[in-house]
């Protein structure tokens, strides 16, 4: 139950974003629900692989190098799905931005609402 609503959740955050910030567009809820996925996929899978393989980088950055990582996934994930588009990589950055922040409240609501 927890995991299919922070899913339709996260795909609503995805349209908040399109909605507020004019640099992502969605198609529609359909197309914002297969992009959650997407996104918790190359999440869990990608971004632990590119973490470790720009560790350098990113200590040299004192962490900083992680908002670029993030913001690439979310451009890869926006150029594998038809009907997600992100205009250029700041809007990827800026987008990532407030999909990390919405998640980060719709986790913390989670927790309190449905503790484990």
């Amino acid at each position: 139950m927890r995991l299919l609503l922070k899913w339709l959740l996260g795909a609503c955050a995805l349209l908040a974003i399109a909605h507020v910030y004019n640099g992502v567009q969605i198609g529609n809820f359909h197309v914002a629900l297969l992009a959650a996925v997407l996104l918790a996929f190359l999440n869990t899978v990608l971004r632990p692989l590119l973490i470790l393989l720009t560790f350098p980088v990113t200590v040299l950055t004192l962490g900083l190098f992680l908002f670029v990582i993030n913001a690439l996934v979310f451009w890869l994930a926006a150029n594998m799905l038809n009907g997600f588009v992100v205009l250029s990589f700041g809007a990827a950055l800026v987008g990532s931005l407030l999909y990390t922040g919405l998640n980060m409240v719709i986790n913390s609501a989670l927790e309190r609402l449905l503790p484990r």
